[in-house]
């Protein structure tokens, strides 16, 4: 039976599929976990745009509390992680403007052009050190100011999803270092606002916050909801606040720089850094720096990771032809078609049919076309491990010396056949876990702000007493 009595903190961690509320603590320096509650999160297409449900998720969210205080537990802080660059807009009287829009919107299409007329590309690299996608936060607001979005001129405050739902428990409205380093808006060396960036595109200045970092207290919780959750007058606690920021601070190695690949709905692979690099080379290459726990940064590759096979499974499901993981990946290990698609061509954003998309693709390529569910899985899993090599071969030519192994963290570290691709085709070994890298991260940096854990370096310590990753070796 659970030590209830234990200083215990929650993890709301949102996906762009489900969020959770899971339970963690310490006990003679390893943590233990607990899923409290799992809900699903939502895209909702209504009218021109594609919407997240917020007040469903912040009701799903305060489920989930309520039940972790039903069970007993002693919590002594509650850390908020999302996915990043989206955001919500508050009027001057505190009260939400719309909900906010995902980022896989069409509004932001073509946009870094526009945005461009305006910005030296190059010199806007040097200062914010953040690689051009259209679905960033600088590109949806400029969207916003070009179609004279009513919203924008009533807003007092832009807030980042964590933000958001920090804001809501607490009252207290402030922007996560992490978070907001997703944004494009942030100045790379002095981690405040790009001011000039801000100013040249017009953008309401008053929008953007104070910035704090993780192992702050945002604020307690609001009376009723410390009522309403039966938790009482408990601490949110800024974690690294993007969820990829919360993964990287869990991976448990030891060596310098770590290199990891937070594998997901997206795959985000890079190396921890104590400084931007913001180079000519890294913008070329498409790298991005983002902020990380502990003050470090994230000088990383977004890629698309595992969203083309979750459609396909979801697809599939549609269809009455449902799959299972355990079933499927041995058959695709099986599978000997060569076909390599390009995982982040813009045709496998959002197709309205994502099967067809490939298999269109392979065939306007002159490329094997997959025969089958297992065929099709080892294309997409043997296109990712080849994209992740050429991110590698970039990613060295970055550094001072090339990286001599990969951590792979979150719930793609569980796809044992991407694991070994991935270390057969970058020629290193892998070591894949933890899978709850995330919610590790999350509760640890809420265990170093209330002084359980001296710093980042006990933090990884105490993930290596608590998990074993799997290793992967290169397959001569």
């Amino acid at each position: 039976m659970k030590d209830t009595h234990r200083n215990t903190y929650l993890a709301a961690d949102f996906g762009g599929g489900s969020g959770r509320i899971i339970a963690g603590s310490l006990l003679h320096g390893k943590l233990e976990l607990e899923e409290v509650h799992r809900f699903p999160n939502r895209q909702v297409k209504l009218g021109n745009h594609v919407y997240w449900d917020f007040p469903a998720l912040f009701e799903d969210m305060k489920t989930g509390l309520k039940q972790a205080a039903q069970r007993g537990y002693d919590v002594k802080g509650i850390g908020i992680d999302t996915w990043g660059v989206d955001f919500g807009l508050i009027d001057k009287d505190g009260n939400l403007l719309g909900n906010p829009v995902c980022y896989r919107d069409a509004r932001t299409d073509r946009m870094p052009t526009e945005v461009f007329k305006f910005l030296n590309e190059q010199q806007h690299y040097a200062d914010t050190g953040i690689q051009v996608m259209a679905i960033n936060t600088l590109f949806q607001l400029y969207s916003m100011k070009k179609s004279k979005d009513a919203q924008l001129d009533a807003a007092q405050r832009l807030l980042f999803m964590p933000d958001l739902f920090s804001y809501f428990l607490t009252g207290i409205a402030n922007n996560e270092y992490c978070i907001a380093s997703t944004s494009e808006l942030l100045d790379a060396r002095q981690r405040t606002w790009s001011l000039s960036t801000i100013r040249t595109l017009g953008l309401p200045e008053h929008l953007f916050g104070e910035i704090i970092y993780p192992g702050t207290i945002r604020g307690t919780l609001k009376e009723d909801i410390a009522q309403e959750t039966g938790l009482g007058s408990v601490d949110v606690i800024a974690v690294g606040s993007h969820d990829t920021a919360s993964a990287v601070a869990a991976v448990p190695a030891t060596e310098s720089p770590i290199a990891f690949l937070s594998s997901g709905t997206w795959s985000l692979l890079g190396v921890e850094v104590d400084e931007p690099i913001l180079t000519e080379e890294a913008r070329l290459a498409q790298f991005t720096n983002e902020g990380g726990v502990g003050g470090r940064i994230r000088f990383l590759q977004n890629i698309t990771g595992l969203w083309i096979l979750q459609r396909l499974m979801s697809e599939w499901k549609t269809r009455g032809e449902e799959q299972s993981y355990d079933t499927l990946i041995p058959q695709a290990a099986e599978a000997t078609i060569a076909s390599i698609i390009p995982v982040d061509d813009a045709l496998f954003m959002n197709p309205v049919n994502m099967e067809n998309a490939l298999m269109d693709y392979c065939r306007q390529h002159d490329l094997p076309v997959p025969q089958n569910k297992a065929e099709m899985v080892k294309c997409v899993l043997q296109s990712l491990a080849f994209k992740y090599k050429q991110a590698v071969e970039k990613l060295n030519r970055c550094l001072p010396s090339s990286i001599r192994q990969l951590n792979i963290i979150g719930g793609g570290s569980q796809n044992k056949l991407l694991n070994q691709l991935t270390a057969d085709t970058l020629g290193i070994p892998v070591y894949a876990g933890p899978v709850e890298a995330t919610a590790i991260g999350n509760i640890l940096t809420q265990a170093m702000a209330k002084g359980e854990i001296s710093d980042l370096h006990e933090l990884r310590e105490i993930v290596r007493h608590s998990i074993t990753p799997q290793v992967y070796h290169p397959k001569k």
